[in-house]
């Protein structure tokens, strides 16, 4: 309780360190903010990255000879502030439409996939931004997202024809991990208004990508930037806690056994008392026929800037199945109102055929919290392996039945979802007071 106490009051600097850096950051050489398409090319060349699928072997060869570019500790790299990673982009949806389409969705609103996959580059950009050399234009780091802590939206709609701007910079930096703090607002009436607030983890690590690599110190400069520091700090500890706390390494809490006992007695045939003999309650659906699956083919064209899957697309992919699977258990529109704890376990290598599975874990009232796993098979030898966890929480435009689980392993999902409902949506209701 104390470190969520901690949280919400360094919470309340964020908005103001970003209204701060909007005035002091730098701007674009031709006075005009850069697009993502301006994003994605600056990333290619940090990383000498090709846009032909053919060289890419060739392109990451050469960038084994960056090797001697790392330093050995952390304490060799000159320091940076906050200000100095800061980046605004533009995405003109109003005043290009030719770009609309491909972030329009058939209820004429845009795709949050989309801002998913465009929140992922620039989080990648705002990292090199940081740990940018005045005398070399190529980095030896290989940046790359680590976990999407939280991602909470102001708005259930986006509109497809207005301007959108995404604001961003690192939060805080460990030794080889950065935290970037991501805003995107949407211009309306003249005026541009909050949309969502996204916070991500990423880590540096060889020209290889096989180990860690230090990056450059943080200093916060002034108690707003201190707060937002310490925050970093307290993100990182509830992080941990959570991990900690894990349902796959410690048991349920006594309050969380007795939900589940619950549930149990509740689902019991009155008939024969018996515990293999189990009645599903008035509206409710049992958690397995929640299920939606979907496969991807892994081509070339969704490879990032290190020749593997692209994270986004990655997140767009299990965004657009959990969709699906709360539109269909629902009844209705669902709308995404948080994203949280979203774990990169493992790269996904182009040619892998990628296995995502949807399922609703926990509802209450309008609210679906939906859990989407995805898993690769090396089609050559059959293995498999867990790439990422997914959880999104979304909202209905009615009330929802409750998920009952029938075995172990499902109770516990449902207490896993249950601790995302209430670490995505109560507490952000204690912090900014209303959806």
């Amino acid at each position: 309780m104390r470190l969520l106490l901690r949280l919400r009051v360094a919470c309340q600097t964020t908005q103001f360190i970003s209204r701060s850096l909007m005035t002091t950051g730098t701007s674009h050489s031709k006075g005009q903010l850069p697009d993502m398409k301006e994003v994605r090319d600056r990333l290619r060349a940090i990383v000498g990255a090709s846009t032909n699928w053919s060289d890419h072997v060739q392109a990451m060869e050469e960038r084994k000879s960056l090797q001697s570019l790392l330093v050995n500790k952390q304490e060799d790299l000159p320091p940076r502030k906050i200000k100095d990673s800061y980046i605004e982009v533009m995405l003109p949806l109003g005043s290009q439409p030719q770009i609309r389409e491909k972030y329009l969705n058939v209820y004429n609103n845009v795709r949050f996939g989309r801002i998913l996959e465009d929140l992922d580059s620039l989080g990648v950009l705002i990292c090199y931004t940081h740990t940018k050399s005045d005398s070399r234009q190529t980095s030896p780091l290989s940046i790359v997202t680590a976990l999407v802590d939280k991602i909470d939206l102001r708005k259930h709609l986006i509109y497809p024809d207005c301007d959108i701007k995404l604001t961003g910079h690192v939060s805080w930096v460990g030794k080889t991990s950065m935290e970037v703090k991501m805003h995107m607002l949407q211009l309306h009436d003249g005026a541009f208004s909050p949309v969502l607030d996204a916070t991500f983890v990423m880590v540096a690590r060889d020209p290889e990508n096989k180990r860690p690599a230090f990056v450059n110190p943080l200093i916060p400069d002034g108690p707003e930037e201190e707060n937002l520091f310490k925050q970093g700090e307290l993100n990182k500890m509830r992080r941990v806690a959570f991990s900690t706390a894990s349902l796959l390494k410690t048991a349920p809490t006594a309050d969380e056994r007795q939900v589940v006992h619950d549930m149990f007695l509740n689902t019991l045939d009155q008939r024969t008392v018996s515990f293999r003999s189990r009645v599903l309650p008035s509206n409710s659906v049992w958690m397995e026929d929640t299920k939606l699956k979907g496969l991807e083919i892994c081509h070339p064209q969704e490879r990032n800037i290190f020749n593997r899957i692209f994270g986004g697309f990655l997140m767009r992919k299990a965004y657009e199945l959990g969709w699906a699977t709360a539109c269909s258990f629902g009844g209705s529109r669902p709308y995404v109102v948080a994203v949280d704890d979203i774990m990169f376990q493992r790269p996904v290598e182009i040619g892998s055929l990628l296995f995502l599975s949807a399922q609703v874990c926990y509802t209450e009232s309008k609210y679906i919290q939906v859990r989407v796993h995805s898993e690769v098979s090396d089609p050559i030898t059959r293995e498999h392996h867990t790439t990422n966890i997914f959880h999104f929480t979304f909202m209905s435009d009615k009330e929802v039945c409750h998920i009952v689980p029938q075995t172990y392993g499902e109770s516990m999902l449902y207490l896993d979802g249950k601790r995302h409902f209430d670490a995505a949506i109560k507490s952000r209701n204690g912090q900014n007071g209303s959806l």
